[in-house]
């Protein structure tokens, strides 16, 4: 049976109309490589990323810091609450076969961290710089391009 990959965004709560689209557009090619987009479930780069995913006919997945399915953005096809707060964190990376940074601030960073410390492969654009083992994008579709690059080295296409 082969699955579908699990691609996780990570990134500011809150951010400028800009990287919003950023993440838009990174979102709709994951929505439109039917990839499964897992996010925090919130606003910023999570709803601009779910938004593109949504868009494209695509399945996203907001694993929520709360208690309410309902505080997800409305662009989470699946919302799952955990009452975790920040801990949540660690069930998106794991739930992650690639993680995609966009922008972001210290929660970012130590998605970041315990990405890199599980062997994830991590993509960054407008994020934590001079991190030696993210893979740095300048455009949207650079990160597609070395998202499908580093699936198919793992061999996990769908």
């Amino acid at each position: 049976m082969k699955t579908k990959n699990y691609i996780g965004v990570i990134g500011a709560g809150s951010c400028d109309e800009s990287l919003r689209q950023l993440a838009y557009r990174i979102g709709y090619g994951i929505g439109n490589r039917g990839l499964i987009l897992v996010c925090g479930g919130l606003g910023g780069v999570m709803e601009g990323s779910a938004h593109g995913c949504f868009d494209a006919g695509g399945m996203t997945i907001g694993i929520l810091p709360g208690t309410e399915r309902s505080s997800a953005n409305p662009y989470i096809r699946i919302s799952i609450p955990t009452g975790l707060g920040e801990g949540r964190n660690l069930l998106i990376i794991r739930a992650s076969d690639i993680l995609i940074a966009i922008g972001g601030e210290y929660g970012t960073l130590s998605e970041i961290g315990f990405a890199l410390k599980m062997n994830k492969t991590v993509i960054g654009i407008n994020t934590w710089k001079d991190i030696e083992a993210i893979i740095y994008a300048d455009t949207a579709d650079d990160v597609l391009t070395l998202m499908d690059q580093y699936l198919k080295r793992q061999k996990n296409i769908i």
